[in-house]
């Protein structure tokens, strides 16, 4: 099992920056690939970005060049920087995590709202 925690969201305005942390326990030597997905009611879950073991990240396409992830593999935690944030933006941010084994972990997420 793996459990994930996210934190870091909260109310920001149009423009400005964010950093959401996801610390991961249990059995993180199973873990292959992290990422973040957004969620707004009633609409998809969107990928936001990914990262792997060995560094390889992946964007959305609307968050290209504005967001960064990273991983701290020694503190076993994923963050997100956010930067020029847009009030479409504003969802509830959730945490993954993939094992080799192809085995899905979702955190309960954060809410993140941008003002405009």
């Amino acid at each position: 099992q793996v459990q994930l925690v996210e934190s870091g969201g909260d109310l920001v305005q149009a423009g400005g920056s964010l950093r959401l942390s996801c610390a991961a326990s249990g059995s993180i030597w199973r873990i292959n690939i992290m990422g973040w997905y957004r969620q707004v009611p009633g609409k998809q879950r969107e990928l936001v970005a990914t990262i792997t073991r060995d560094g390889r990240t992946n964007y959305g396409d609307s968050v290209k060049g504005r967001f960064t992830i990273s991983r701290d593999i020694a503190k076993n935690t994923m963050y997100l920087q956010m930067n020029s944030l847009k009030p479409e933006e504003t969802a509830v941010y959730s945490c993954n995590a993939r094992t080799y084994a192809g085995d899905y972990y979702w955190g309960r997420g954060t809410q993140v709202t941008i003002s405009s």
